[in-house]
């Protein structure tokens, strides 16, 4: 357990993307009333977790982390859960087949609602209102009224989670996993896409080897992990009076958990010394990430690490790079070195999205596909370069037929952006470009799983 820490410290440390509340004692109400719900997962899954990823880290895994970049309260609904889930459920199948790694899979769903913001206010046709800072908070309604953080929203933030997690579980354990299903988790509207073919290609081979096993006497019957799967969720643990209130003492060892999700990641505006944001988290027993960028020197970085796993426990960290294209060779290296040399064990993971984001003519902020992929490219040649693991993705996908970010196989143009652009924030990739990253990754894993072999020959 963390030294001198309690659940609300963090309430003394310096606090940003934070909204104001007008109303402190509406604020206390909520968090009280949520203080007395049931906790959303559990401790012992968030202790699952940690030890799969320090298989990870170990270089014996792959973590898989996608999903909404915000979860709205309009777009909730069984089918957009069931798409993300299925989409996800592809892109491990394809990783796990190609490279013969077990595969993490870790959603940003059932909590992923808050945004951090550049600016406190913006502006539109000359008008200043506070900004959005997702839908626990505020409203995306461009009104003084939607614009008031209102702390009740943390109540149904809470409900749609609960939800949310419901029908996880049920899809992975209830037998939508089930490999004899691979063939039903393609969406009709990918029909055209190549890599559509490719992935019923290989969902053919899974499913001449299952019944290989079948007439063996291996099947769902007899083990169970055909016919069932492992889902985590995950958010970043942003407002913290909501997290708070969602920490919870595990009767079994005694160590606090944020139950608000398996896992929670300090965001790169938020992770500087003296946050309270580290503060909270240094103290929960949740696997957590931080996001790693430019401005992240590699001091800074080994004293984070100090602070939030002194112990060294393998899986606590994960740490989430992000870029852009064009910087991550350049400052990447010097952060893996300063980790490898100090043996912190950490997960490394790379987020393409955050580091390409740029406004297309068309007014449209968008993401195309080869910068994406481009940084993840760079992102495996530096681990190769260091003989460290390139353990990981974190990717704002969807499983809709959306039109956000630019090109892939179905190539999604400037001009068509505005066809199903519905993002409560940033662009995601659609199902069709999750698929795609797949099979890309899968052939880098690949190539790193090759060396690595001819290394130990």
């Amino acid at each position: 357990m963390a030294a001198n820490w309690a659940p609300n410290s963090w309430t003394s440390a310096e606090a940003r993307q934070l909204p104001e509340y007008p109303d402190a004692q509406a604020l206390d109400a909520a968090t009280r009333t949520l203080s007395s719900y049931p906790p959303l997962v559990f401790a012992g899954e968030a202790r699952n977790l940690t030890a799969e990823l320090a298989e990870v880290a170990a270089g014996r895994g792959f973590l898989l982390q996608g999903g909404d970049c915000a979860e709205s309260f309009a777009e909730h609904s069984a089918n957009n859960i069931r798409d993300t889930f299925r989409v996800i459920l592809q892109m491990a199948v394809v990783l796990t087949f190609a490279s013969k790694l077990p595969v993490v899979k870790l959603g940003r769903m059932a909590g992923q609602f808050a945004k951090p913001r550049s600016a406190n206010t913006e502006v539109v046709d000359g008008v200043e209102l506070p900004s959005y800072r997702g839908d626990n908070v505020n409203d995306i309604a461009f009104t003084p009224e939607a614009r008031i953080p209102d702390p009740q929203r943390m109540l149904r933030s809470y409900a749609q989670s609960a939800a949310t997690l419901n029908l996880l579980r049920a899809f992975a354990q209830g037998g939508y996993a089930n490999l004899h299903q691979v063939h039903r988790w393609t969406h009709d509207f990918m029909g055209r896409s190549p890599w559509a073919r490719k992935y019923s290609e290989m969902a053919d081979r899974i499913g001449e080897a299952l019944d290989f096993m079948a007439a063996c006497g291996i099947d769902p019957a007899s083990v169970p992990q055909l016919a069932q799967t492992s889902f985590y969720t995950s958010h970043e643990a942003l407002l913290l009076p909501y997290e708070q209130a969602l920490t919870r003492q595990d009767s079994l060892t005694g160590d606090w958990y944020d139950t608000s999700a398996h896992f929670l990641w300090i965001g790169d505006r938020t992770r500087f010394e003296g946050s309270a944001h580290v503060e909270f988290l240094r103290g929960i027993g949740n696997p957590i990430g931080v996001k790693c960028g430019p401005s992240l020197e590699p001091e800074a970085l080994l004293r984070m690490l100090d602070t939030l796993n002194p112990g060294r426990v393998p899986g606590r960290i994960t740490l989430i790079t992000r870029y852009g294209h064009d910087k991550i060779e350049a400052h990447l290296p010097k952060l893996v070195r300063a980790v490898t040399r100090e043996g912190h064990p950490v997960v490394w993971s790379c987020d393409p999205m955050h580091g390409n984001t740029i406004k297309a003519a068309t007014g449209y902020k968008t993401r195309p596909f080869d910068r994406i992929l481009a940084e993840v490219r760079g992102f495996f040649a530096v681990h190769r370069a260091e003989g460290t693991h390139a353990g990981g993705i974190h990717a704002e996908m969807t499983g809709q037929n959306v039109t956000e970010c630019t090109g892939g196989a179905i190539d999604v143009t400037e001009q068509s952006l505005a066809d199903r652009y519905h993002t409560h924030c940033d662009p995601r990739l659609n199902a069709g470009q999750s698929l795609e990253m797949a099979f890309l990754l899968a052939e880098m894993l690949n190539e790193e799983m090759a060396e690595r072999r001819k290394a130990a020959a």
